[in-house]
């Protein structure tokens, strides 16, 4: 029995979809499968839609300039799984020069980087975008998701998250989805045992420093093996690392960057937990911070900080020279201790400071000795990065 999804309208993405348009012919819509690519995909409601699973629109594209011919100028036309077709690049590529007046999105689990079938990377045709897991501020306005924790608990996919009840057989297969369809096929990976354990183990340790030589152990994997799977899951947008900010101090951490799994609701699967308590909510804020983040932030630019002495700054922005915004993700406001804070900006005293908390509606500001820190809401990262 197919779970029916209600079709939502996500105008934040539909907006950014357009607005790349006016830069490039060819928008990248990229994201884990079950994101809501193929539904946001449909959501443009004149568009040549082309699903790339279908043998019959396989045999369509063998001749791309027969199919574009077809098409009126102004068409949006969509290649939904791009990455199906034998030459995906190549029918991108021809769009792109010979039919600029075109709007194309193509959508796909992972990066161009993924497989090479892509042998063009389409440089300056192309805008990319990442579709994340629903976004908090999205839960609020358009999901009617109001409760923090059910966002937290289920994750940000749109079947899990609107369900009433969490539904580990979803979890359970969308793993094994994942590795069939996209590490398998696009990475070629055999080892299904090592991988997966490899991928609960990160799961589980989400939000923490990356150590390769503890994992490797973990898993049986070796250390050479456990970096390629985690840089296929990198491309394949299960997990994001971010690297450290730092300018040559010698107690700062200089290399090792902090691993994050990709959605909350995984995270939680993979503990076995039912309900968030107290002391992990405000680990799993910063995930949804970090989508947010994603979105507003290109990717280059979002760091953390951390010395010796395990003080921590959550995210970094980095900025022009040792400009840098720092950002700090709190549950509770008032619970916010600016020590960190305070030695972070001894170091790099060039930048604003932001704690972001789920609970604040109006943005204020407050000093702690020389050091002014704004707290504001999710939402205005995107006035502020």
């Amino acid at each position: 029995m197919v779970n029916m999804i209600p079709m939502i309208e996500r105008m934040f993405w539909i907006q950014r979809i357009q607005k790349a348009w006016e830069k490039r012919p060819i928008v990248w819509l990229s994201g884990v499968r079950r994101a809501g690519k193929t539904t946001l995909a449909q959501m443009f409601p004149k568009a040549v839609y082309q699903n790339c699973d279908l043998p019959s629109v396989v045999r369509r594209l063998v001749d791309p300039e027969s199919f574009y011919d077809s098409l009126d100028k102004g068409t949006i036309v969509i290649f939904d799984e791009i990455h199906r077709l034998e030459d995906p690049s190549r029918l991108l590529k021809i769009a792109a020069d010979a039919y600029p007046h075109l709007k194309v999105l193509a959508t796909g689990s992972s990066t161009l980087a993924a497989t090479k079938k892509f042998r063009d990377s389409l440089t300056g045709r192309k805008q990319m975008i990442y579709l994340p897991p629903v976004l908090w501020s999205e839960c609020i306005d358009n999901f009617n998701i109001k409760e923090l924790d059910r966002r937290l608990l289920h994750g940000g996919l749109p079947e899990p998250l609107l369900s009433e009840a969490k539904n580990a057989a979803f979890f359970s297969e969308w793993m094994d989805s994942f590795y069939a369809r996209d590490i398998q096929e696009l990475f070629n990976i055999r080892n299904r045992t090592g991988f997966m354990r490899l991928l609960h183990l990160l799961l589980r340790q989400s939000g923490s420093l990356i150590d390769y030589t503890n994992l490797a152990r973990l898993s049986d994997l070796s250390r050479h093996t456990v970096k390629a799977h985690v840089e296929a899951m990198i491309i394949a947008h299960a997990v994001f690392l971010a690297p450290p900010f730092q300018g040559g101090g010698r107690r700062e951490i200089t290399r090792r960057p902090k691993c994050y799994a990709f959605d909350t609701g995984f995270v939680t699967f993979v503990k076995g937990w039912d309900s968030i308590r107290d002391d992990d909510r405000g680990l799993l804020w910063e995930h949804l911070v970090l989508d947010t983040l994603r979105t507003a932030v290109d990717d280059r630019n979002l760091l953390y900080w951390r010395d010796k002495s395990g003080r921590e700054v959550d995210f970094v922005i980095k900025g022009q020279g040792q400009q840098a915004k720092a950002i700090e993700c709190k549950i509770n406001p008032d619970h916010f201790d600016p020590a960190n804070l305070i030695v972070f900006r001894s170091l790099y005293p060039e930048g604003e400071n932001y704690v972001l908390s789920p609970n604040i509606k109006s943005s204020y500001q407050q000093r702690y000795g020389k050091l002014m820190v704004c707290f504001i809401s999710i939402n205005q990262l995107f006035e502020i990065a």
